[in-house]
């Protein structure tokens, strides 16, 4: 049996030449159905090909073998280029506190480019049965100054867990980014029943983890709620107009909303200008300066539109 009427689908996985094109379950057919799919030539947004979390349209639906064609692509809200990834509303970055060790450095790089994708930003750190309640309090205290209220979690003892699938539950799609062996896929082991994908243990000789993921798909989590399961990846480091940099520091963010861009100068850089109204007095400031100082003009890996 063959449908010819368009209907409106989320591809959730690619591979080679082709898609899987899922369609909710609110439509005639009265069940979420998943579709194999080609694409017609030239279907490009932005000079962009089709990504995991595109809306799409497709057409010459056979129901019985579970195939169509994806004939348009709706609009994106915004995409990250590698991995490919369209129309993220929330991402995780995930850290360890051992195993491997919790890199401060590396973690402030990814806080920052995660910043500059205008999604919401959170912070979920992993392993803590691993450290001492000392070092957990200072941690989280931490961070907390830095802007960011960190989802604590230990899968082996359940910590924290229910309630973090409870929240993925209620975003529209769901990322989790972060270095290698910091339990990414034990976590999407535990989030998405029967995925059962394979884990790696940290590599005693560099202390990092093995990528154990190969393919990006989308996975449901509740009737419009998705997260994204993806290769271990290192964000790509950017380089944005100085002016815009301070608005991906929470610290100076919440001032400036406030202060409304009370500085002396419009296009003040909070260095040693005069007249700067903003509160300097913050850990992560020396970062800030030696971001401002390397930082060039340059497009986002992630596009808004």
């Amino acid at each position: 049996m063959t449908v010819f009427k368009t209907k409106r689908g989320l591809v959730t996985k690619k591979f080679n030449n082709f898609f899987y094109v899922d369609i909710p379950g609110k439509n005639e057919f009265s069940e979420n159905l998943r579709f194999l799919c080609t694409s017609r030539k030239n279907i490009y947004f932005n000079d962009q090909l089709i990504f995991v979390g595109d809306e799409v349209f497709i057409e010459e639906i056979n129901l019985q073998n579970k195939t169509a064609i994806i004939v348009s692509l709706i609009k994106r809200r915004n995409y990250l280029e590698r991995p490919s990834i369209a129309n993220i509303s929330d991402l995780y970055i995930v850290s360890s506190f051992e195993e491997p060790k919790l890199n401060l450095s590396q973690l402030n790089k990814f806080l920052i480019n995660s910043e500059n994708l205008n999604v919401n930003v959170s912070l979920i750190l992993t392993k803590c049965d691993l450290i001492s309640n000392k070092d957990y309090l200072f941690y989280l205290d931490k961070f907390t100054k830095w802007g960011y209220i960190p989802r604590i979690i230990s899968i082996h003892k359940k910590i924290g867990f229910d309630d973090f699938i409870d929240e993925l539950r209620t975003k529209r799609c769901s990322i989790l980014v972060g270095p290698s062996g910091v339990g990414k896929t034990t976590l999407l082991n535990q989030i998405i029943p029967n995925l059962n994908k394979a884990t790696a243990s940290v590599s005693n000789k560099i202390k990092r983890g093995k990528n154990t993921t190969r393919n990006i798909e989308l996975f449901s989590l509740s009737k419009e709620s998705y997260i994204v399961d993806t290769p271990g990846f290192n964000m790509q480091t950017i380089n944005i107009e100085k002016k815009f940099i301070a608005n991906l520091f929470p610290e100076f963010r919440s001032q400036i909303q406030r202060e409304s861009g009370n500085c002396k100068f419009r296009d003040c850089l909070h260095i040693s200008e005069p007249g700067c109204k903003l509160n300097k007095n913050f850990e992560r400031y020396a970062f800030y300066k030696e971001i401002i100082g390397s930082s060039k003009n340059h497009y986002s890996q992630i596009q808004e539109d």
